[in-house]
């Protein structure tokens, strides 16, 4: 069984999420670490949280399971069931099709991680609960447009579309 070494895997800051709405996810950085060794059929990534950051915006899979541990310090799930705190090795599972809209945030004065495992899919459609977002996913192209497929407003995105 190959070590994977997280000190060889670099760590990627920022988001894929369009216009201001990336401004939101200050503070997290992910390892890529699935990718990084080979992996195809899942992913599996180490992300890592400053206080106060988020692991992304309130969202949920149709096609995706997604599997998260707290790895490091204390984090917040934060889901439509409301807020519940999670320490090192304690888990918390969305079934791919489930409605319920989840993120992390560290709600702490110290750095927290968690690692996220998840179903690779060549389509995948994401929607985002505070928001009328969605993004469809086919291979490496994100498309992100409002929940009925309408172009997102620049009030929300900071980007003027045609």
């Amino acid at each position: 069984m190959p070590k994977v070494d997280l000190t060889q895997i670099p760590t990627k800051s920022g988001s894929g999420y369009p216009g201001k709405l990336s401004e939101t996810m200050q503070g997290r950085s992910t390892q890529r670490i699935g990718a990084s060794s080979g992996l195809t059929q899942f992913g599996a990534n180490l992300v890592h949280l400053a206080p106060g950051a988020m692991s992304s915006l309130r969202h949920y899979h149709m096609q995706q399971d997604e599997f998260v541990m707290v790895t490091a310090g204390q984090c917040t799930l934060i889901d439509d069931h409301g807020e519940t705190q999670l320490s090192v090795g304690e888990c918390a599972s969305f079934p791919a099709g489930d409605t319920n809209g989840h993120h992390i945030m560290n709600k702490s004065d110290k750095n927290a991680s968690f690692l996220v495992v998840g179903t690779h899919t060549e389509q995948e459609t994401a929607y985002y609960s505070d928001l009328d977002m969605k993004v469809e996913i086919e291979g490496q192209t994100f498309s992100f447009t409002k929940k009925d497929g309408s172009p997102l407003p620049a009030d929300l995105t900071g980007i003027n579309t045609p």
